[in-house]
């Protein structure tokens, strides 16, 4: 099997073990009949990893900050909705603001990768 750059970074995974929980997360919100909230969130969710995946094939350091720059806008949604969720009693507190931690975490992770790239 073919080995992309991405697969390499620590943000990539990180990001893609946080898709799988937020997927989780989303498949909870359809069992309450919550569709649209569940497809947004996993449209986000899957935004971060995408976002870092498609900025590793660039070409210039430049570019694949933009991407990364995506990913992290891609961070603040997801964290937005789990506010929402929390207040709206969707997922408890608890749970929000674990995943908001881990995210905050993530785009540390991503502002400093950033950086090396500069």
């Amino acid at each position: 099997m073919a080995e992309f750059r991405f697969q390499n970074l620590e943000i990539w995974k990180r990001a893609v073990t946080m898709a799988h929980t937020l997927f989780d997360l989303a498949d909870k919100l359809e069992e309450k009949r919550l569709y649209r909230f569940a497809e947004q969130l996993r449209g986000a969710a899957l935004s971060v990893p995408n976002n870092i995946a498609e900025g590793s094939g660039s070409e210039s350091a430049r570019e694949f900050d933009q991407f990364l720059g995506f990913a992290r806008r891609s961070i603040y949604e997801t964290a937005n909705m789990l506010y929402i969720f929390a207040d709206r009693k969707l997922v408890t507190r608890e749970l929000a603001d674990a995943l908001v931690q881990e995210l905050e975490e993530l785009s540390r992770m991503i502002t400093g990768f950033r950086r090396s790239l500069r």
